[in-house]
């Protein structure tokens, strides 16, 4: 008896530990680098005024609050790369977990966000 919990409860903690975000969390380097890569989507999931006030060049503006964006991101092409930023990092986890359980396997989310980035942003 003794045996079977001591082995229900090891799966039970092996399961739960290897549960990490289906994600990559990367920093500002590696985010440019594959800022250069092909067939990839800056997806910037801040406000629209956020959005205004600056962002990456060719960044895909879908606002994590609107409301919409679960639906929004169904209409994305599941095959492409993703790189996923907001202001400070909190809402483009959020939104590289919605991707990637909607089986986006590509998905890359700015470590810190825009706030912390030290290259080029477009007004």
């Amino acid at each position: 008896m003794k045996a079977t919990m001591f082995f229900v409860f090891l799966l039970t903690s092996l399961a739960a530990c290897s549960q990490q975000p289906a994600y990559h969390n990367v920093d500002n380097k590696k985010f440019s680098e594959l800022m250069k890569q092909p067939d990839v989507v800056i997806l910037d999931v801040r406000t629209p005024q956020e959005f205004q006030g600056g962002h990456f060049p060719n960044a895909l503006l879908i606002d994590y609050n609107s409301g919409y964006f679960a639906d929004q991101v169904e209409k994305l092409d599941r095959d492409k790369t993703y790189l996923v930023y907001c202001a400070v990092g909190g809402r483009s986890s959020k939104a590289s977990q919605i991707l990637t359980d909607k089986g986006f396997k590509n998905v890359y989310n700015l470590q810190n966000g825009i706030s912390k980035w030290d290259g080029e942003v477009a007004k």
